[in-house]
């Protein structure tokens, strides 16, 4: 663990597991799960949200549904570490890469994307991605169906000992 951030409790990780779980949460119901007052959790919460353990609040969305119906993941293999800046750059521009990971091993990064069509991908792939000065290949792997998918880490509602 990171000695400059300060643990949370066994209160405060409660909190994150009852607010993933559903973000809507009124807080006298959130109050009421955590045996405390109104005012108590949402100061609680408003902690969190400071410290960024809380980064925010969002829909989650089917993906499917809104017509982005393939997922693949592409791993990144860059000729040199100078090239780290502008792909990185380029990357956070692309709407269709959900998640952007730099990873040990044989390849740099790590990217989730989803689109709507294999033609997309193709596009995505060979005229966003591989167009960055520096990428010296990529492989990509589609995704045939997804068994599991959480925006949540796995985590106790225990203190760690």
């Amino acid at each position: 663990m990171n000695s400059r951030k300060t643990p949370i409790d066994s209160t405060d990780r409660k909190i994150a597991r009852l607010l993933a779980a559903d973000g809507r949460m009124s807080w006298a119901e959130l109050a009421s799960a955590l045996g405390l007052s109104g005012p108590s959790a949402a100061e609680r919460v408003k902690k969190l949200e400071q410290r960024k353990v809380i980064r925010g609040y969002t829909a989650i969305l089917d993906a499917e549904q809104l017509g982005a119906e393939v997922s693949a993941f592409v791993a990144v293999r860059l000729e040199q570490p100078r090239h780290r800046r502008g792909f990185i750059a380029r990357v956070n521009r692309l709407d269709g890469v959900l998640e952007c990971h730099h990873v040990a091993g044989d390849d740099d990064y790590f990217l989730k994307v989803r689109v709507a069509s294999l033609r997309e991908l193709d596009k995505l792939v060979s005229e966003d991605v591989k167009a960055v000065d520096g990428v010296a290949g990529t492989r990509t792997i589609i995704v045939m169906s997804t068994l599991k998918e959480t925006l949540t880490p796995a985590f106790s509602a225990e203190e760690p000992e």
